[in-house]
C-alpha cells in the first residue's frame, strides 16, 4: 500500500468538505469545516481514510466544527494463537457444555415425568439455545456489514453446565471504527431484536412440549427441592396462558427447551439494560450522552440487585470502572428522530423480558 502523505490527506479532505482553515502539525491535521452536510460526508471520508490507516474525529469547539485526522496506531499481531481459531475453539467448547447441560436437565425432568431420550432432547436444546445466541450475534454482524464496519467472528462464552447455566452468551469485537451515533445504535439494537424473535419461537415450542403435573404433587416436590420456582417474564407468561398451562390445579414443569427460551429472554433483558458496554449501554450512550449513560449504568446495577442478580451487578460495576467510553468518531451529530422513537420500544422489550418474581405475575 502506498503511504498517504499529509498533502494527500489535505487534497482528499478539500475534495469532500468546504474548509475555512487548516492547521497541520507532525502528529495531527485539523480542518475547520463550514459545511451543513458534514454528517453524511463524514461517513464517506472516515471510511475512506480508515483504509489508508488514518482515523478521523469530529468535535465542536467555540462554535466551529473541526475535523481531526491522525495516524492509526499499528495493530499488534497475536503470536500464540490465530484470531480465527479462538472463536472456533470457544464455539466447540460452548456447544459441548450446552449438550452436557441439556442431557442432565432431561434426566432430571424424566425422573418426574417422561419427556424423551436425554441425548435427543439435549441436541434439540443445543440447537435452541445456540440458535438464539447465534442469531443474536448474526444480527450484529449483518448490521455491521450493512454499515461497512469490520468485526470479528462471535466469541461464545462457556458457562457452568449442570450446576448453573451452560453459557454466558457471546460477543463480537469491532475491528473497524464506529462512525456516528446512528451506526452505533443500529449495530447495538440488531442483535437483541434478532435473538428475541428466535427466543419467542423457541418459547412457543418449549411451553407446548413441557409437561404439567398435579399441583399437590408439585407442592411436595417443591418441599424436597426436586422442583425449583423460576422468575418469569411477561412474554413467557403470556405464552403459558395461551396454551392453558397456568391453572391453579396444575404445575408446568420446565423442559430443557423451555429453559433455553427462558435463558434467551434473560440474555435479551441483560443486553438491553442501559449499562456499560452491553447492547443497551451502547443505545443509552448515543441517546443520553456520556454523563447520563454512566448514571444509567448505576441505575441498571440497582435493578439487578432488586431482581437478585447480585453477581451480574458486581460484574458490571467492575468492568464499567475499567473500560473506556464507547464514543463514535462523530459524537456531535444528533441521533435521528426515528431511532429515538425506536428506543421507547427497546425500553418496553426490556420490561417484557425482565425476570420478575412469580408472585408479581400471579
Amino acid at each position: 500500500m502506498i503511504e498517504y502523505t499529509q498533502e494527500d490527506i489535505k487534497r482528499h479532505v478539500l475534495s469532500v468538505f468546504r474548509v475555512s482553515e487548516v492547521d497541520i502539525s507532525l502528529s495531527r491535521m485539523r480542518f475547520y469545516i463550514n459545511d451543513n452536510e458534514f454528517k453524511t460526508k463524514f461517513i464517506q471520508i472516515s471510511q475512506e481514510l480508515e483504509e489508508k490507516n488514518f482515523v478521523c474525529t469530529l468535535e465542536r469547539k467555540a462554535g466551529s466544527i473541526i475535523l481531526n485526522v491522525s495516524k492509526l496506531p499499528p495493530v499488534k499481531k497475536r503470536k500464540w494463537l490465530s484470531k480465527t481459531w479462538v472463536p472456533r475453539i470457544l464455539f466447540v467448547v460452548t456447544v459441548c457444555f450446552v449438550l452436557i447441560d441439556g442431557f442432565y436437565r432431561t434426566v432430571g425432568v424424566n425422573r418426574l415425568t417422561e419427556i424423551g431420550d436425554p441425548l435427543a432432547v439435549a441436541v434439540l436444546y443445543a440447537w435452541a439455545l445456540m440458535g438464539i445466541l447465534g442469531v443474536h450475534e448474526a444480527g450484529h454482524l449483518i448490521a455491521a456489514k450493512w454499515h461497512k464496519i469490520k468485526t470479528t467472528w462471535p466469541y461464545f462464552i462457556p458457562g457452568v453446565p449442570i450446576y448453573g447455566i451452560p453459557t454466558f452468551g457471546a460477543f463480537i469485537q469491532s475491528r473497524g471504527l464506529t462512525v456516528n451515533r446512528d451506526i452505533l445504535f443500529d449495530i447495538a439494537i440488531a442483535g437483541p431484536i434478532a435473538g428475541l424473535v428466535v427466543a419467542i419461537i423457541v418459547a412457543v415450542f418449549g411451553v407446548y412440549t413441557s409437561p404439567i403435573i398435579d399441583s399437590e404433587l408439585a407442592e411436595q416436590l417443591f418441599g424436597t427441592s426436586q422442583l425449583m420456582e423460576m422468575n418469569e417474564n411477561i412474554i413467557m407468561k403470556i405464552i403459558i396462558i395461551l396454551f392453558d398451562k397456568d391453572g391453579d390445579d396444575v404445575q408446568l414443569v420446565m423442559s430443557p427447551i423451555m429453559f433455553a427460551a427462558w435463558l434467551g429472554f434473560l440474555i435479551t433483558f441483560l443486553n438491553l439494560l442501559p449499562a456499560w458496554q452491553l447492547d443497551g449501554g451502547h443505545l443509552s450512550r448515543v441517546i443520553l450522552g456520556k454523563k447520563w449513560h454512566k448514571i444509567a449504568t448505576y441505575a441498571s446495577m440497582g435493578v439487578l440487585v432488586l431482581l437478585n442478580y447480585w453477581m451480574m451487578a458486581i460484574l458490571i460495576l467492575i468492568l464499567s470502572s475499567r473500560s473506556k467510553d464507547t464514543q463514535p468518531l462523530d459524537d456531535i451529530s444528533p441521533l435521528s428522530n426515528n431511532r429515538k422513537i425506536m428506543y421507547i420500544g427497546v425500553i418496553i422489550l426490556a420490561i417484557l423480558c425482565a425476570p420478575l418474581p412469580s408472585s408479581f405475575l400471579s
